[in-house]
């Protein structure tokens, strides 16, 4: 693969995590949500294909097929499921859509601030994406904090894992499959306590709505 094709792939693949990253922050449905989620899955097995291709290692390209698998199809059927029984929106996040896709912006700007020394130490179409993966890290835990209901949560939770993910494979044009492997299966087990709580909640406590439940302590 040439560098001209590489860098335009690479630019594809991880603008187009950015973009479903923006689009789960802007949306309340959470069936649009979990669709946008698998999207963003997609485009992370992408980013490592194109890696895998560049490089031409034959590991990059299992992980490759296992990120697809685990991130666009296995975690959204979970949360598909989990969402059957939990409301189907988001009704009343801390933050307005006007006010987050503002922070959206600001989290984008510090996130190519950040990254700039880490870029420059060894500049290359891969490592100038970086900034990307950490805007994903940061929209992640940004809707971590401001959402209400808790399957809108867990998709902040693995937002922030997918930025993780990006950012650790553009650093060092690979990571181990026996690492990727296990931190596919913690994140595995954890969506499925998760899910495993919202239902719980759900039937216990008629909603997954955190405030509802505080009431409930309170």
């Amino acid at each position: 693969m040439n560098e001209t094709l590489f860098t335009q792939l690479v630019d594809l693949t991880a603008g187009a995590m950015l973009l479903t990253a923006v689009l789960i922050l802007w949306r309340r449905e959470l069936a649009v949500i979990v669709r946008v989620f698998a999207l963003q899955g997609l485009a992370l097995a992408g980013l490592v294909a194109v890696l895998a291709a560049h490089e031409d290692s034959g590991e990059l390209w299992a992980i490759a097929v296992g990120i697809g698998v685990l991130r666009a199809g296995v975690l959204p059927y979970l949360l598909r499921r989990a969402l059957a029984v939990a409301a189907r929106r988001e009704t009343a996040p801390l933050v307005n859509v006007a006010a987050s896709l503002l922070a959206a912006a600001v989290l984008m700007m510090l996130a190519y601030v950040v990254s700039a020394p880490l870029v420059s130490l060894a500049p290359s179409p891969a490592t100038r994406a970086i900034p990307v993966g950490v805007a994903v890290v940061l929209i992640g835990f940004f809707v971590l904090v401001t959402r209400r209901r808790a399957l809108s949560q867990v998709v902040g939770f693995l937002l922030l894992d997918n930025g993780i993910t990006a950012v650790g494979f553009l650093t060092t044009a690979g990571i181990d499959l026996a690492v990727e492997i296990g931190v596919s299966l913690d994140v595995l087990l954890a969506v499925l306590v998760l899910q495993l709580l919202t239902t719980r909640m759900r039937e216990a406590f008629g909603d997954t709505d955190l405030d509802g439940l505080r009431e409930l302590r309170d």
